[in-house]
Formats: structure tokens, sequence, C-alpha cells
């Protein structure tokens, strides 16, 4: 399609595009502020609906600035680096307030308390394709695309995770990474100081240890490497097999395949946010990890039990509470699976979902379990509306599973992490206490 549209961009929506309306049609176009007059090029249409590209900005919106980087609106990693940090977060917060509003049936007109730090160098995680055409090189996919955009810097990365991409990057272009590489992901400790890789093959072209050796020699901050075969799906480890990361007065070991906080500039804060004034007799902490916050937890309550799907993040989190002489049950398990079958009665329940949430079966058999507090740590505000509007009462429309007899929660407090500066991600803490 190449037809053109000229419209007003309104305000913006939860995945980083700007909402306007042209010629009778909702329009979605990324890149763009409130207020902004633009040239938006047709890519799709359905119905009434257009999602279109931003062909050229003829009135600008006075808080528009010049991105940082040089692959900013054809990379799709960034969303907002046109915007101000200090708008970004009040545009989000925006965001968030709609959101619960518009599908949770939730009006939160209190207090979003802010959580940020460093808009730039805050990752300590990342993952890269490799472009196998002529030339190799690494680097993102263009948005909604399956093409790979290579580039030469990414100012969201820590310093070493830096190093480490224009490590590989070197490592490409200079025809010297192994063929048949289809994706890497990189890590580090807190310290930003090792390195930590996963290397997807769709075949090993030679030996494992031969491949490693590439690596190691090429990257001298290299901890741990993970190769993975993905046609006979076999994994080949060197090194300890993960890295340590401190927060809170406690050392978690991380695996390559288990998740850790991205941020490295906030978690200390989000560790203490969430677990502030929780004590008890029993707390259970869902969505657990490698125990981020089933730790602290277990010096403030009697017992802790943490559930957790994935088994690599279910071993470490055994491991980081052996170190500290903590006893937690542990549940290598789904959320849905545990719920079903516990009679225990929590004090406190700390909820880290992924971004799908709880879902409604998970949302519901949680509210009956009655615990008097539950801290709520989303990073996608549309399901969280929905696992809000279960937990609160606030709307019948997910039918049997929002079931009558269950208790109600009302917000007590929420906060804004900016956890993810120049994207559109938005992660919030909401505390629910258990209504009168």
């Amino acid at each position: 399609m190449n037809e053109e549209l000229t419209l007003s961009v309104e305000k913006l929506v939860y995945g980083g595009d700007g909402l306007g309306h042209a010629d009778g049609n909702t329009v979605f176009v990324p890149f763009v502020l409130p207020g902004e007059q633009i040239r938006a090029g047709i890519k799709a249409k359905k119905k009434k609906v257009v999602w279109a590209e931003l062909l050229e900005v003829t009135q600008s919106a006075k808080e528009r600035q010049s991105a940082r980087c040089p692959h900013f609106g054809k990379c799709g990693g960034c969303h907002y680096q046109h915007i101000p940090v200090s708008e970004q977060i009040r545009l989000k917060k925006e965001i968030f307030r709609e959101t619960l509003s518009r599908l949770g049936g939730i009006r939160w007109e209190g207090e979003i308390i802010e959580h940020s730090a460093e808009p730039f160098a805050y990752r300590n995680r990342a993952q890269w394709a490799v472009r196998d055409a002529k030339p190799r090189a690494i680097g993102y996919f263009l948005p909604e695309s399956s093409v790979i955009l290579p580039i030469d810097e990414c100012p969201v990365l820590s310093p070493r995770l830096a190093e480490a991409f224009g490590q590989l990057q070197e490592l490409t272009r200079s025809v010297q990474l192994p063929v048949g590489v289809t994706e890497i992901e990189a890590f580090t400790d807190s310290d930003d100081d090792k390195i930590a890789l996963n290397v997807a093959f769709e075949k090993f072209p030679k030996p494992p240890a031969e491949l490693a050796a590439i690596f190691r020699n090429a990257m001298p901050h290299l901890e741990s490497l993970l190769l993975l075969d993905q046609k006979t799906d076999r994994f080949d480890l060197t090194g300890p097999g993960f890295l340590f990361h401190q927060a809170g007065g406690f050392r978690y070991r991380v695996s390559h395949l288990s998740f850790f906080q991205v941020n490295r500039f906030l978690i200390e804060d989000l560790l203490e946010t969430v677990t502030a004034g929780a004590k008890g007799s029993l707390a259970l902490d869902m969505y657990a990890g490698v125990g981020f916050f089933t730790l602290p937890l277990g010096k403030t309550f009697e017992r802790v039990i943490a559930v957790d799907a994935n088994l690599s993040a279910t071993r470490d989190l055994y491991a980081n509470a052996n170190e500290v002489n903590q006893s937690v049950t542990t549940f290598n398990e789904h959320a849905e699976v545990f719920l079903k079958k516990t009679d225990e009665k929590p004090d406190f329940i700390v909820l880290d979902p992924p971004r799908a949430g709880l879902g409604a079966e998970a949302a519901a058999l949680l509210a009956k379990l009655g615990a008097p507090e539950i801290a709520y740590l989303s990073c996608d505000p549309s399901t969280l509306a929905r696992d809000l509007a279960i937990l609160t009462g606030s709307t019948k429309k997910e039918g049997k599973a929002a079931a009558s007899d269950a208790p109600r929660y009302e917000i007590s407090e929420t906060h804004f992490f900016d956890l993810f500066p120049q994207t559109f991600h938005i992660e919030t803490l909401v505390r629910l206490r258990k209504a009168p």
C-alpha cells in the first residue's frame, strides 16, 4: 500500500505507537508524540484500523528530541528515544492508568510512586540475531519482521555487554564466527565484569571444544559458555554454568537458562520496595525464579514457599537458599498446578509473572487463598488489568473464574519502575490488601 494519511496524534498507547484518526479510520503510528501533526504511509489495514509508518513530522511537539542511537527508528529495540526520559515516565503512567480503566474497569486516581535511574547503559542481558547473508553480521530484528538489522552500537547495554557485542560483531564480520550460529544471548554479573553466553547453532559445524575456543579467544571476560545444537537438541557447557548477582546483602547464582532482573541500576530498589514491611508466619513467592524475593522474605517470615516452573531457576533458588542456610519449600511447577492443590494460608504473596500474567484461572484460585496482602509486580499493564479485575471483583467478564465467594482485594499502593527506559515496556508494582 502506498496511500498516505495526514493526521494529528492524539495519544500514545501501550505497544509504542501513537493513536490518531484519519478518513474515518483509527490509525497507529510509531515514533511520534501527542499533539504532533504527521504524514504517515499505510502499511496494513483491517476494517477501520490502520497501521502506518511515519513519513514526516510536519509539526513537532515541543518535547521532541534527537535520538542518541543512530539506529533508532529502524532497529526494533527502542521506541521512545525521541522523548525525554521525564516525559517518557509521565506518558507511561498515563498509559498505565488508561489501561487499568479500559481493560480492568479499575480507576486508580492515587499516586503512582516513581522509581528511575540512568536511562542508558542499564541492560545486563541482551539477545542478538545472526544475519547469515553476506556480509555476515549480528543485530536486532526489524519491527514486526524476520529481517535482521546489523548494528554498530546499542547505548542501552551495560559497558561490559557493549564490549562483548563489539567483540562478537568483529568476530562475525571477520568471518571467524562459526557457521550455523542463529542467535546469541549474553548476560553479565552484578559487577558488570564477567560475561556468560548462550549460543544457538542450527547444527554444530565442529566439535564443541573447538567452537568454545573461538569464543574464549575473542572474549577475555567470558566466564561461562553454553552451546546449543538445535538439530540434536544437545547442550555443551564450558565454565561454571552460572554468574553471581549481589542484591540486598544476598548473593544469587543465576544459571544460563534462569531469569534475573535486567536493569542493573534498579535491582536493589526493586527488592527493597517489594518486600518492605512484609513479615509473618508464611510468605508465598509465586514465579520465584532464582529466589530474588524469596531470600529476603526468609529473614522476616517463619516459612517461605517458592513456586516456579523453570527447573533451572528452581535449582538456582535451592542453591541460593542453601548458601544462607535458609530452609525454603520449593515447587517446580506451574502456578495453576500449585494453586489447585495447596491448602496453605499465606500472610503475604509476591507475584512476579511473565508478560502473560496470572490468567483467569490462577487469579481466581489465588484470591481464594485469602492472603491479607499481595504484592503484584507486572511487566504488562494489559494482563495486569485483566488479573486485577478478578482480584478486585471489578468485573465478571471472566465468568466462572471470578468466583463470587472468593475474597476481594483493593489497591493500596502503586509504584512505577522505569526498568526499560527508551522502550514502551511498563513495570509496575501494585500492592493489594484484602477488602474489609
